[in-house]
């Protein structure tokens, strides 16, 4: 076999797509350095011919030495007939003696069942020949295991005189992920998404907080009649600009950010004396009321301040309940019972944050983890243990917060489902990690070295895109249960009714772009699609989560499909929804099991799209560099303005005395507001969102993807305050937008859980 034969057999194995189809319909092979790249990032050195073959035989003999696999995902209403398993023997042919086998089931709660099968019981399957080795496969009955959750498989065997063994992850899993009452049928609902960083109160610290999110529960559900309010992703991040303030590229995707944190709503800060007299100082006053004006927020300010209390809040909790002698307190019970529940992964995120705290507060100029000392790079040295202990204090405050933020988001979500909303709180969970951050410190092994994810050239971004982050090491997380994809999605459905799963084809494959190479020469890598689907949708049930798949971009016919299957809401967007011709799809076109919106944070509001806001940004910028592509870009959009006015004429949804002249093209008039808001309730969508920006027509997108200076990424502020909602500033868009709810039936204020 020669190399070039050896490297395709290796990438087939490894899941390695030979190809890819554009959205322009061409066919792009996957070059045999792109396969060598991303081999070599695997773990799997095939520079030349020799090593390349040691790769391929060690692959094939880690497929027959392991006892069995080790994580099953089985669908409940289709499980597997066998559970397969192999064992050396001693020549092809010769029938093993004294064949015994033993698998004990364990459930969540620690119940067990015993099975035990003698050679009559067992199936033989197939017998191979690798590296010197003969090899036999059986088969035993897959037992019967109808509760949905996840087991521990320990196999056993015994075949002449030699015994192996395994630990199986096994997760039984529904073939569908959950949809509420309030939404079978054709019931549909509908509400507002909201960047919460961005949200203005008079009342809050210069970024909107749980506090201002309570209220603007009551503002969707009384004055709008919705039942959901859609959030950015709330992880963790560094809260730097103008790098690391993203919600998309987050230092954690377990945990949050405590900016958000109300922090007079906290009991230990109404507790503490010296934290109030800290916020009510002059100082500290004049410093709130100038973020509170300033048109972006603030992040290293606002994020400084809080920190600032909230260390005095947290001395008070130490005072008054850690540190108390005698019984322990109820909140101290609390907080231990929380930390024992969330285990190694809030313990490694506690640790990373006070490592960068201690770290910087000693040498500012360390921004990364890479520049660490070297025995603070990983979790698992002895240095960092070592800091652990020393460092209990500190660790526990970052712990403490986290546990804060999960009570006030928990709070925020029972007053959601109190009030009548079926979906509540809709969460976004993010594609990508910060390659510094918490996670990729905490767990290097389960991501991969020297490649990136990113996208295909397309006709969003001609050159492609390659996002910088590092893809998951899918082989080492299956064998280890899909231990932390698990707990990524339990987290994330955790205090809400819907979450959004960016970038949904991570699910099917990813696009892997080798560490220094152009965006074009990257291959995509197969996931086991099967396998995740099967766990979003077992945690969709468990949480009672409605889950919304973004598939935007080039999607294969048949991802779309198998996530219809499963319940997994379609995310469309009417800029995107165009027929072969390229004219705007109407309303009955659209698919029932969707989310239907305006744009996302990366594409112009209406607003920005009428007036050419985002091609005027992306000119000063310097993303279109030539007048020619400034007119060009421009004539399109008048083209696509065009023919959106044409479906909503066609469609009656202008006033019979609405005058098409020139004048209607140059901005969003009442007319179009009305117009584009009831084309969007009128589709069979289950789930309509309108952005705060496109309700009260912003010209301004939160993001300007490929920018950093350039634009005020993630930090532009609500048109109106918190207070002004329900004034007579913002109400004539809110009654706009609830009489399109009334007229569409998606008023449904019912209870989530039925």
């Amino acid at each position: 076999m020669t190399g070039e034969a050896i490297i395709e057999k290796l990438a087939a194995a490894c899941g390695i797509e030979p190809e890819y189809r554009d959205n322009w319909g061409r066919i792009h092979p996957t070059s045999i350095e792109a396969k060598k790249s991303i081999l070599n990032a695997m773990g799997l050195t095939v520079d030349s011919p020799e090593p390349a073959k040691e790769a391929w035989h060690a692959t094939l003999a880690r497929k027959w030495s392991n006892l069995s696999d080790p994580t099953i995902v089985v669908n409940v209403s289709d499980p597997p007939k066998k559970l397969f398993f192999q064992m050396p023997v001693r020549a092809q042919g010769e029938a093993p003696r004294g064949l015994k086998v033993s698998l004990i089931i364990t459930d969540e709660q620690g119940e067990k069942q015993e099975h035990y099968y003698t050679q009559t019981d067992l199936s033989s399957e197939e017998t191979v020949q690798t590296e010197g080795r003969t090899y036999h496969r059986w088969g035993i009955p897959f037992p019967r295991v109808q509760t949905l959750g996840y087991y521990s498989f320990h196999l056993s065997v015994l075949i002449g005189g030699l015994q192996s063994s395994q630990i199986i992850f096994v997760a039984i899993c529904p073939e569908k992920a959950y949809i509420p009452t309030a939404l079978q049928g054709d019931a549909r609902a509908a509400g507002i998404s909201i960047s919460l960083y961005g949200v203005r109160s008079e009342r809050n610290w210069g970024i909107g907080d749980f506090g201002d999110l309570r209220e603007i529960l009551d503002w969707v559900a009384e004055d709008l009649h919705g039942s959901i309010v859609g959030l950015n992703p709330l992880h963790a991040i560094f809260n730097r600009r103008p790098f690391n303030t993203s919600p998309y590229l987050p230092m954690s995707r377990f945990y949050r950010n405590y900016v958000y944190l109300d922090v007079p709503a906290m009991e230990d800060y109404r507790d503490s004396p010296e934290a109030r007299t800290l916020v009510n100082a002059s100082e500290t006053q004049g410093l709130l009321s100038e973020l509170r004006a300033s048109k972006t927020v603030q992040y290293e300010q606002v994020a400084g301040l809080k920190q600032k209390v909230l260390r005095q809040v947290f001395q008070t909790f130490l005072e008054n309940h850690w540190n108390r002698a005698g019984n322990k307190t109820d909140r101290h019970q609390e907080i231990e019972n929380y930390v024992e529940r969330e285990g190694l992964l809030l313990e490694n995120f506690a640790t990373f944050c006070a490592l960068d705290s201690t770290i910087r507060s000693a040498n500012p100029t360390v921004w990364i983890w890479s520049q660490w000392p070297p025995e603070y790079q990983r979790p698992d040295t002895e240095a960092v243990r070592q800091f652990r202990q020393e460092h209990r204090q500190e660790i526990l405050f970052h712990k403490y917060l986290q546990w804060q933020i999960e009570k006030q988001l928990s709070e925020v979500q029972a007053k959601a489902e109190k009030i009548g909303m079926c979906i509540g709180l809709y969460h976004d969970l993010a594609l990508a990690i910060d390659r510094f951050g918490s996670d990729s410190w905490a767990y290097q092994e389960s991501f991969l070295p020297a490649v990136h994810v990113g996208a295909p050239p397309d006709a969003f971004s001609q050159q492609g895109q390659d996002w910088g982050f590092p893809p998951p090491d899918i082989k080492k997380i299956q064998e280890d249960g899909y231990h932390l994809f698990v707990k990524e999605i339990q987290k994330n459905c955790a205090f809400g009714g819907a979450l959004r799963i960016d970038h949904i084809m991570r699910f099917f494959h990813l696009y892997f772009i080798p560490e220094g190479k152009l965006p074009n020469s990257g291959a995509y890598v197969s996931q086991p699609f099967g396998d995740l689907l099967g766990i979003l949708a077992l945690e969709s049930i468990r949480n009672q989560v409605v889950i919304i798949g973004e598939d935007l971009g080039t999607v294969p016919v048949y991802i779309r499909d198998r996530l219809k299957d499963a319940n997994v809401l379609s995310y469309r967007l009417l800029y995107f929804e165009k027929d072969d011709q390229q004219d705007f799809m109407r309303p009955e076109s659209y698919p029932e099991l969707a989310l239907v919106t305006v744009a996302t944070h990366d594409l112009p509001t209406l607003a920005g799209f009428w007036t050419h806001r985002d091609i005027e940004v992306r000119k000063d910028a310097g993303m279109l560099d030539t007048q020619q592509a400034v007119i060009g870009a421009a004539a399109e959009r008048e083209a696509d303005k065009r023919k959106m006015i044409a479906v909503l004429q066609d469609l009656n949804l202008f006033p019979e005395d609405f005058d098409e002249n020139e004048s209607v093209y140059a901005k969003v008039t009442g007319e179009i507001h009305n117009a584009v808001v009831g084309f969007l309730a009128l589709t069979p969508a289950k789930l309509f969102i309108l952005s705060q920006e496109d309700l009260f027509k912003d010209p301004d997108q939160q993001n300007l993807p490929g920018s950093t200076s350039e634009y005020p990424n993630w930090s532009l502020k609500m048109k109106y305050t918190v207070e002004e909602l329900r004034s007579g500033k913002a109400s004539e868009f809110c009654d706009m937008f609830r009489n399109w709810i009334d007229r569409s039936g998606r008023n449904k204020k019912q209870p989530l859980n039925p």
